[in-house]
C-alpha cells in the first residue's frame, strides 16, 4: 500500500494530559508535513491546531467526553459545541458506555444524537464504542445506534482504556454499519503492516499518535 495513501487516513493524535503548546505545535507542523488527515487533540488545544492548521487541507478534530464517556449528554453537547466555535472540524466523542453495558440503546442513540446536533453542519461526528468493554453483541448495536443517530464514523477505542483496535472488531463494524458510514480503528497502531491491516479489514481511518513510523517504516 502506498505510503501517501496511508497518510491520508490517518488521525494524527496527542491526547496526553500532559501535552504542551510546543508538542501540539511540532504536532501540527508534521500533520502538514506528511499529509495526515487530521490532527486530533484535547479541547483546551483545538482554537491552537485549528490556527496552525488554517490552509493545510489537514482537518482540527477535537475529543469530547474523553476517555470515560461518563459525563451528561447536555455536558457532551456543551463541550461539542465550544470545540465546534474554536474549530474544530471533527469531533471524536465517547459513547455512554455504562447505558451500553445496561442495554439502554436508546439513551446510547440519545447521548450521540445530542452531540451530533451540536455538531450541526460544522463537523463531522466519530462515535468511539470503546469495543474492549464491550461484547460482540453490544458493539454491533452500539453501532446500530449511531448509525440512527447519524454519525459520521464508528470508532473502535479511545486508546485509555484495557485495548485497541483489533482486525476484527473493524471487520464486525465494518459489517455493521455497511459501505457509507466510516470505521476508524485507534489505539495501539505502531507500523505499516499493522495499519494496512486496519485498513483492509474495513478501516478508512486509522488514529495514531505513530503515525510517522506508520509511513515512513
Amino acid at each position: 500500500m502506498n505510503p501517501r495513501d496511508i497518510a491520508r487516513t490517518i488521525d494524527h493524535t496527542n491526547l496526553k494530559p500532559d501535552a504542551t503548546a510546543a508538542q501540539i505545535e511540532k504536532l501540527c507542523a508534521e500533520a502538514r508535513e506528511y499529509g495526515f488527515a487530521s490532527v486530533c487533540v484535547n479541547p483546551c488545544r483545538i482554537a491552537l491546531a485549528a490556527k496552525l492548521l488554517e490552509g493545510s487541507g489537514v482537518t482540527p478534530c477535537c475529543v469530547v467526553g474523553f476517555p470515560l464517556g461518563a459525563i451528561p449528554s447536555e455536558s457532551k453537547a456543551a463541550e461539542t459545541a465550544v470545540a465546534v466555535r474554536n474549530g474544530a472540524r471533527e469531533v471524536d466523542m465517547v459513547i455512554n458506555i455504562g447505558a451500553a453495558k445496561d442495554g439502554d440503546w436508546a439513551l446510547v442513540e440519545r447521548d450521540i444524537a445530542a452531540v451530533k446536533a451540536a455538531c450541526g453542519d460544522a463537523a463531522k461526528l466519530k462515535v468511539i464504542i470503546e469495543c474492549c468493554l464491550l461484547t460482540d453483541e453490544e458493539k454491533v448495536e452500539a453501532c446500530r445506534a449511531a448509525v440512527r443517530a447519524k454519525a459520521d464514523f464508528v470508532k473502535t477505542s479511545t486508546g485509555f482504556s484495557r485495548g485497541g483496535a483489533t482486525v476484527g472488531d473493524v471487520a464486525l463494524m465494518r459489517r455493521t454499519v455497511g459501505p457509507d458510514v466510516g470505521v476508524k480503528a485507534a489505539g495501539g497502531i505502531h507500523n505499516r503492516a499493522e495499519a494496512e491491516a486496519m485498513l483492509e479489514a474495513g478501516a478508512n481511518r486509522l488514529g495514531a499518535s505513530s503515525g510517522i513510523a506508520i509511513v515512513t517504516g
